[in-house]
């Protein structure tokens, strides 16, 4: 609990006392109003700061490097795309003193060697700019394959950030490899459940995405796993608040305005203590329990499947629009 003497401005600076605050956006001039101290990016939010004329400069820069790169057009795009996504990391690592998420093209989700070949590539751009691999997270899906090809990253020491996590299944097999971070989508969870049972309002604790975070921190820290348990894809700012005290918690603009005008306290709500107290065996899974184990959650393999469909569709559309510049 915080200190009834100690006195904040506003709920988002009471939650950083118990939560690293990451920003959940690819708007540069966003990120640098909150002052979080990481910040994520997705090729949804990299289609959207695209089409502001502030960014054009990033857009360019990658368009020529895609074009200095092959002569085939398909290969400049590859080259480009990479290219953009690794600039708009640089950039946000000038605003926030921690580290940034660049995430694996969604159509690798199933191919092991394709996630290790873009991640390490994504690495070496971020290191000819000078940016050492400690300050970024490469982002791929939770599914088989990308648990795979991140235990290789990180047996390298490249530090990976695990998304689209909606099982518990899909944390235990994070675990197990030993990845840096992972980020179940606590917004995502919330709407599957709206849509199937027709529920809107949830008590504080028990909303089903803060119930699965719950449960996936609780586990970690009751086991001693060093993975990183941060919660994602909110839809409110009662969801942040009953997982005050999770290891880092990504935020959207919207949603941390909300919490910069909000006055009330904000009680921690995870701890390590908490979780010594919880009770449950540690878990190993081979290939074929994880894929049964997941495939029981009508709700993970639903959401998993529209996660990574929608994160390629995005990923199609900056190819596009990038074909475009270079042919004008």
């Amino acid at each position: 609990m915080i200190d009834k003497k100690q006195k904040f401005c506003s709920a988002l600076d009471a939650l950083k006392q118990h939560t690293t605050v990451v920003a959940d956006t690819g708007d540069i001039q966003a990120i640098s109003q909150y002052s979080p101290q990481d910040a994520t990016t997705n090729p949804t939010f990299l289609l959207e700061a695209a089409k502001m004329p502030e960014y054009d400069y990033i857009i360019n820069e990658a368009v020529q490097y895609g074009k200095s790169q092959a002569s085939d057009v398909n290969a400049q795009v590859t080259a480009a795309m990479d290219k953009l996504f690794v600039s708009f990391g640089i950039e946000i690592l000038k605003t926030v003193p921690g580290r940034v998420s660049t995430q694996i093209d969604a159509r690798l989700s199933f191919n092991v060697k394709g996630i290790v070949a873009q991640g390490k590539k994504f690495i070496s751009l971020y290191e000819a700019a000078g940016v050492l691999r400690d300050r970024v997270l490469i982002k791929t899906a939770s599914t088989w394959e990308g648990v795979l090809a991140a235990r290789q990253l990180e047996a390298e020491g490249i530090h990976c950030k695990m998304s689209l996590l909606f099982s518990f299944a899909q944390a235990v097999i994070c675990a197990e490899a030993g990845v840096t971070i992972i980020s179940p989508f606590v917004g995502r969870i919330y709407d599957w459940y709206v849509k199937n049972t027709g529920q809107r309002k949830y008590a504080l604790l028990e909303d089903p995405g803060v119930k699965h975070v719950t449960k996936i921190f609780n586990y970690y820290k009751q086991h001693g796993y060093k993975t990183e348990v941060m919660g994602a894809s909110f839809r409110n700012t009662n969801q942040i608040k009953a997982l005050a005290g999770c290891d880092p918690i990504t935020i959207a603009p919207k949603l941390l305005e909300q919490l910069q005008s909000d006055d009330t306290d904000v009680p921690k709500q995870l701890s390590t203590e908490n979780a010594a107290l919880t009770n449950g065996p540690k878990l190993s899974l081979s290939e074929a329990e994880f894929r049964y184990k997941h495939n029981q959650d009508a709700m993970a393999v639903e959401e998993l499947a529209e996660g990574i469909r929608k994160f390629a569709e995005d990923a199609v559309k900056l190819e596009n629009m990038l074909k475009e510049r270079m042919s004008a």
